[in-house]
This record gives structure tokens, sequence and C-alpha cells, in this order.
């Protein structure tokens, strides 16, 4: 049976995943699961609301203070949370094409980008349990002074649709290595993934208690979670909108902690004596990867006035044989867009720009060849002659939508890079070494890559500036958010 035929069969009505049990909603509402690529429905999940997550938090908070998971031999959660990446292998191609149907993503996407970071993740993380301690610190008088790291509490992790399984486990696995005990609320449109996660974990032997999943809408499930007097911390990646509801959630509420990622309108700068192949194959994957919907999208091209022309001439002509499609088909390079609501946003986005007087080079409109009529597809589109006071070069659009821009030296660069509210990434494109220091200096973003685009590593930090957020996952920087610092003063007179 292929990784298809199996999903297809597994494919049934969800359930929200409770203290180790699979529960309907309270109310018995439900929300219809969509493939975006094709219209067709795939299964329903629960439209859980503040009674769903009352219960999933007072279940969190009953296996937090029973310690039977913050207490567990350290040795036997390291092996617990490898065990999870086992079986996230395991089950790797069906993971793959189920977060492909669910999400639109193209299959090596969905294989490559979401399932494999996060099989690696829980490995990392597994290798942290045995590594969070505290320190011994030199104090005046008669005193042994020494500190603890001690797991936050009861989690809640609110994640996006574009990297349905990998966003949710970057949050997940960092706060099972400190002990945490979680409440997952993914995306409504991306929620199967979520589910297979939290099987796996109880399957791996974390107990019951320790990861539930509500699913919901935002405004029902999400905000209930933000407002929850038992919530420790809240985990958040999605837009600014959202985040500032979640502030002002935890200010009205306990004062829990946040860390938020909140995207960007990432700047990707290119001099004109780099190397002009990679350069020109990371802009292109830089945009129309995951069709655009990626928070660390480089949106806004910057080339310097000397290579402009030729460069975007050759980024044209190789975004017009991109081929759009089924994104189960091995060949597809670019899937369909998550719903409706997006497809428009996108094409709002594009009118925009050539109303305010953009040159659009290619694409611009809804892709509604042969089958593709029926899912939210976007052509890939790329507009020049730009200005950074455009909309389109200011706000995050969240699909396949270039916008490129003349500089003529460094410095016009920088002020350009840093010239929006945003700040989570950036590439640097040269072979002054000099220069590309200075800049990464110089330039307000979480990230900056140079001479590359889009690297990442579980045990480097990812996170924002500005307006794109604070706190960062991934790396031994996203312990610090699932962590509590206690220090102990023994009198020793």
């Amino acid at each position: 049976m292929t990784a298809l035929e199996t999903v297809r069969e597994q494919l049934k009505p969800g359930k929200l995943f409770i203290n180790g049990r699979s529960e309907d909603a309270a109310s018995g509402k439900t929300i219809d699961v969509f493939n975006p690529a094709t219209g067709e429905k795939l299964t329903t999940v629960p439209d859980g609301d503040a009674a769903d997550v009352d219960r999933a938090v007072a279940a969190a908070r009953a296996s937090f203070e029973r310690k039977n998971w913050r207490g567990m031999d350290p040795s036997k959660k390291e092996k617990i949370l490898w065990a999870i990446s086992e079986l996230l292998a395991k089950h790797k191609e069906e993971l793959a094409v189920l977060e492909s149907m669910e999400n639109g993503k193209t299959l090596r996407e969905a294989a490559g980008a979401d399932v494999e970071p996060a099989i690696d993740a829980f490995r990392y993380y597994a290798g942290w349990v045995r590594k969070i301690y505290g320190e011994t610190i030199p104090v005046d008088g008669p005193f042994l002074n020494y500190t603890l790291r001690e797991p936050v509490g009861v989690v809640g992790a609110i994640v996006p649709w574009n990297y349905p399984l990998q966003i949710a486990v970057w949050k997940v696995a960092p706060a099972l290595a400190c002990g945490c005990s979680v409440v997952l609320k993914p995306s409504e449109f991306t929620p199967l993934t979520a589910l297979k996660l939290a099987e796996y974990c109880v399957e791996a032997g974390v107990p019951e208690g320790v990861v539930n999943v509500v699913t919901g809408y935002g405004p029902t499930a999400g905000e209930a979670l933000g407002r929850h007097m038992d919530v420790d911390k809240i985990s958040f990646t999605g837009s600014i909108r959202t985040a500032r509801a979640l502030l002002k959630a935890s200010a009205e509420s306990n004062l829990k902690r946040l860390s938020l990622e909140l995207g960007g309108k990432s700047p990707n700068i290119i001099f004109p004596d780099c190397d002009m192949e990679a350069a020109l194959k990371s802009a292109f994957w830089g945009i129309f990867a995951n069709k655009g919907e990626v928070c660390s999208a480089g949106s806004r091209l910057l080339l310097h006035a000397e290579i402009h022309d030729k460069f975007l001439d050759a980024l044209v002509d190789r975004a017009q044989k991109l081929k759009v499609g089924d994104p189960l088909d091995k060949t597809t390079m670019m899937g369909s867009q998550i719903s409706a609501i997006q497809l428009e946003r996108i094409l709002s986005y594009i009118r925009s720009g050539m109303e305010e007087g953009a040159k659009l080079l290619c694409g611009g409109e809804r892709d509604t060849e042969g089958a593709k009529a029926r899912g939210f597809f976007v052509k890939p589109t790329v507009f020049s002659e730009v200005k950074p006071h455009m909309k389109i070069a200011q706000e995050e659009i969240f699909g396949p939508v270039l916008a490129a821009m003349r500089f003529r030296d460094a410095e016009e660069a920088v002020e350009i890079a840093n010239g929006t509210i945003y700040g989570l990434v950036s590439a640097v494109w040269t072979r002054d070494i000099g220069l590309a220091h200075r800049l990464a200096g110089e330039i307000k973003a979480g990230s900056v890559w140079i001479n590359t685009y889009n690297g990442f590593d579980t045990g480097s930090p990812f996170g924002g500036y500005k307006q794109s957020g604070f706190g960062r996952d991934l790396g031994a920087y996203a312990l610090e958010q699932y962590t509590n610092v206690k220090s102990v003063w023994v009198n020793l007179a």
C-alpha cells in the first residue's frame, strides 16, 4: 500500500487529544478540513472552544503537579524524545502526504522542510534533557549560592498553517526537554499532523496529560488559551494582529510569558561581485518555496543598479518556467495557496502594486489552467520598479510575489533593508567579506545569511527584531523560553 493509500484509508473524523484520550468538543461542533489544491473535503475536526481548553489545561496542570514527566529520570525522558523522532521517521512518507494534502505544499517540501526538521528537532532536544542545569555563583559573605533551571509549567503552543508539523515540534520538543506540559493549538486549516504528533508522543512513552491538542479557531480556542489563568507561557508563531491580542490577554490575566515569531518582509541584497548563479537560485527559491507562504521569504529583492536588469531577466525567465500544479505530483515545483481568503489577499496586493506604479514582469493572476481551477493557485509573480514606500514593499504578502528594488551603494541598501516594521531575516550576497560582515552588523534582523538563503539548523536560534517578535525558537536559546531560573542561598556560617 502506498503512503497516499494509507493516508486516505486512515482519514477519519479527528478528535481533540486531551489527557491521552481522543474526545469530541464539548459543543459537538466540527470544522471541515479541505485540500486547498483540489477543494476536496478531507475530514472534520472538533471546533474546540473555552470549555475544551479548560479540560486540556487541567490535564496539563495535573500532569505537571504530579511530576509524572518533569520528575521522570532524565535518561528516560531522553530516550522517549528520541523514540518520538523514530516514530516520526517511521511514518515520514505518510506524514508528508498528509501535510501536502492539508496545506497544498508540494510533497517534496512537506517531506524535506516539515517532516525532516521535526525529526531532527526531537533528536536535538533529546540530547539537551541531561544538560539543562544551573551554576554556582561566587557571592560575598559565608554563603553558597547556586541556580536551578526549572520548567516554566504549562505551555500553550499556538502554531500556523504554513509549516504545521515543523513549527509545532519547534515548540513541543524544547518544552518537553525542559519538563513542561503542553497544550497545542494548531491552525484550523492544518490540524491533522498535530493530532498525529500527539499520538506518537503517547506511543513513545510521554505520560497522559503532558501533551494535549485542542483544534479550533483563533478567536475561540486560541483566545481562551491566551487568557487562561493556569497557562504559564504562550509560544506563538503567526500574525502581528494575533500577537497583540495575546499580549493584551496576558496583561489582563496572569501576566503569562510570551515568545512571538511574527513574520517578516525580508531583504535579499545582491551585489555585483557575488556568485551570480548561486544568488539567482536562492532569490528564486527564497520567494517561491512553499508558494511564498514563508515567514522568512526573501520577498524584497534588492539589486545593485549594475546588475539589476540582467538579474531580473534571468529570474523572470525561471519564474515563467516554474511548474505549478498538483502538490502530490513529484514533478510539481509550486503548489496551492492555503485558502480562498489567502488567495484573495495575495491578488489584492498584486492589484495594489500595479496601482502604485510598480512594473509587473510576470504572473500577477490566479492560475486556473485545467485541474488547477478547483484549487487556490497563483502564478509566480515578479514586480520591478518597486519603491520602498509601496505597500508591496512594506507589508507581508505571504505569497509568491517578489518586489525588486534598485540600489546604488551599501548605505542605500541598508537604509532600504531596515525601512520596514519587520526584522526577521535578511541576506547579503558579495565576495567582499568585510562588506558582508559590516552589513551583518547594520541590518536589523534576527538572522543574516551571507552568500546563502534560508539557512536553518535545529541548533541555531531563529526569531526576529522589531515587530517580527521576541524570543527565539531552536537551539539552546529556546530552552530559556521554557524554564525559570531560581537562585538558592545557603548560609554556611
